[in-house]
C-alpha cells in the first residue's frame, strides 16, 4: 500500500474565485387569509354552542315570574289545571 501519492479519491480542487449573487427586488406582499363559507358556518355554530353550554341550566327570571303568579290566589283555576294536566299527558305521549 502506497500512502505517498498526491491523486487520492477525493483530490484537492483548485480554489475557485467567488461569485455574488445579485440582490433580488423585495416585494411587500401583504399576506391574506380566506375563509371557506362552511368555515364560517361552523364557527358561528361553535360559537353558539358555547353560548348555551355556558347558559345557566334555571331561568331565574321565569322561576321568579311563576313563583309571582301562583302567590296570587285567582291564578290557579281549574283551565290552569286541566292546561297543565294535558302538558304533562302530551309530554309522556299519553
Amino acid at each position: 500500500m502506497t500512502i505517498d501519492r498526491l491523486n487520492g479519491i477525493d483530490p484537492v480542487k483548485p480554489v475557485q474565485p467567488i461569485q455574488r449573487t445579485q440582490r433580488t427586488e423585495i416585494l411587500n406582499k401583504a399576506d391574506a387569509v380566506s375563509v371557506s363559507s362552511e368555515a364560517r358556518v361552523l364557527s358561528d355554530a361553535n360559537i353558539a354552542l358555547e353560548a348555551v353550554r355556558n347558559a345557566p341550566d334555571i331561568r331565574e327570571d321565569k322561576v321568579a315570574e311563576v313563583k309571582k303568579k301562583f302567590e296570587d290566589p285567582s291564578y290557579i283555576n281549574n283551565a290552569l289545571l286541566e292546561l297543565v294536566a294535558d302538558r304533562i299527558l302530551d309530554d309522556y305521549g299519553l
